[in-house]
């Protein structure tokens, strides 16, 4: 098992965290009712959660700085942030694919916030589970980092081909899966997953769709996992800066969420992020590229999909 600057404490201690914040969502702050979230919300969370991410990036530097020594403070965290960063500009391709589900069944915005408060909290357990099988084949297949560079690679070129291709949901395997084995009602039921008629469990839109949000999380999760370990093999980075990018996925949704047509250009930078980070996966036995440089092409390439899509229209 690879080891890394997580101790014992460390690990305890951000598990608090997480479950704090998601008790403070769920039971406080109502994020288990469905409500409207104004671009005024999302963007106070949205900054609340980058925030977060920034002062956690900096206490860790500062207790590493005092542990290890600035060397080794430096270079972890610089590879959080850029394995943060990585991992929010990925999960942004999540935001497309679930404005075409919500789309498709006409959820509207005062029950999304509701789906997304149970995706996250799914998508964080799915995260753990794939990053300690991750951990575990690098740990004793070291090979597979060049296999997964390939799949990077494979993958970018491949979204970046597709890009303006619109998927048909109603051809989903899944979803006709579903629509042939479960006893699904023909209209929401309120913000409710379940319900009974005749003594009867039946499932609602919302449960459906709450099961296509999570697998497409799923889907994704198998992009970005191996993206983050072309930027550390840390397993405490890893956790980290992938949950952080996770919490703020729903925040981002409704920010982003009304303008997705006007954003086009993020779908090919996200493809070119793949392909550079496959690449980078690739080549590392022979040419060893740096954080620093990985996370200039990171912001670099963000940072001209957001100038370009800036001279479209506003949508109406």
């Amino acid at each position: 098992m690879m080891h890394g600057i997580g101790e014992w404490w460390m690990w305890i201690a951000f598990f608090i965290f997480i479950v704090g914040m998601l008790i403070l969502d769920l039971f406080v702050l109502g994020g288990r009712k469905a409500h409207r979230v104004s671009a005024k919300e999302a963007l106070l969370w949205a900054l609340i959660w980058f925030g977060l991410a920034l002062v956690f990036n900096l206490l860790l530097g500062w207790y590493l700085s005092q542990t290890v020594g600035f060397e080794i403070a430096h270079e972890k965290a610089l590879e959080f942030f850029t394995g943060y960063l990585i991992e929010k500009s990925l999960s942004i391709d999540n935001i497309f694919v679930f404005v075409m589900i919500f789309s498709y069944f006409h959820i509207s915005a005062d029950y999304q916030h509701r789906i997304l408060i149970f995706g996250v909290l799914g998508a964080i357990i799915m995260r753990l589970i794939l990053i300690l099988c991750g951990i575990w084949l690098i740990s004793n297949f070291h090979w597979i980092l060049y296999v997964f560079g390939v799949f990077l690679l494979i993958t970018g070129v491949k979204m970046f081909i597709l890009a303006d291709q619109k998927p048909d949901l109603s051809q989903n395997p899944i979803l006709r899966w579903m629509g042939n084995h479960l006893r699904i009602t023909d209209t929401l039921q309120g913000e409710h997953f379940f319900v009974r008629r005749n003594q009867l469990l039946y499932v609602t839109p919302l449960f459906i769709v709450l099961v296509l949000v999570e697998i497409s999380d799923l889907i994704f999760a198998l992009d970005s996992i191996p993206a983050i370990f072309s930027i550390t093999e840390d397993p405490f980075i890893v956790f980290t800066s992938n949950i952080f990018a996770i919490l703020g996925l729903r925040s981002l949704y409704f920010l982003l969420a009304r303008m997705t047509e006007r954003f086009q250009s993020l779908k090919y930078g996200i493809a070119f992020i793949l392909v550079f980070v496959g690449l980078k996966m690739v080549i590392a036995p022979w040419i060893k590229l740096p954080i620093y440089l990985t996370l200039s092409f990171v912001i670099a390439t963000l940072t001209t999909c957001i100038l370009i899509d800036r001279k479209k229209p506003l949508p109406h």
